[in-house]
């Protein structure tokens, strides 16, 4: 069974940085793309940035090309989301997704499973 837990979300000054960690269980990167998504209040969820076996790490969203970077982690099975240059439009809740697809994609219902997420506040 897949499991993800994200942390690191918070409240944070416009121009400040955060990095959210996923923690996953049950898959291996060799195997599963992970994907960071974001839902805004009244908005659908979208793609932010999504890393792979096979291939670099693909932005999902244009809106944070040179301000966030993704890394993982195998040791600890942990998937990083580095935020630099905070906006206040990147107030979310920031999940965490896994597909077994092995490629990376902006489809909600492409990926599987799930975290429950983790808030991210950006003050003006």
């Amino acid at each position: 069974e897949v499991q993800l837990v994200e942390s690191g979300g918070g409240l944070v000054q416009a121009g400040g940085s955060l990095r959210l960690s996923c923690a996953a269980s049950g898959l291996t990167f060799d195997d599963y793309a992970v994907a960071w998504f974001r839902q805004a209040p009244g908005k659908e969820r979208e793609g932010v940035l999504c890393i792979s076996p096979h291939d670099a790490p693909r932005y999902l969203a244009d809106s944070v090309k040179g301000r966030f970077t993704i890394s993982s982690d195998s040791a600890s099975n942990t998937v990083f989301l580095q935020m630099n240059n905070l906006r206040p439009e990147d107030t979310a809740v920031y999940y965490c997704a896994a597909s077994d697809l092995e490629y990376c994609s902006a489809f909600v219902d492409e990926y599987e499973d799930w975290g429950q997420g983790t808030e991210v506040t950006v003050s003006s």
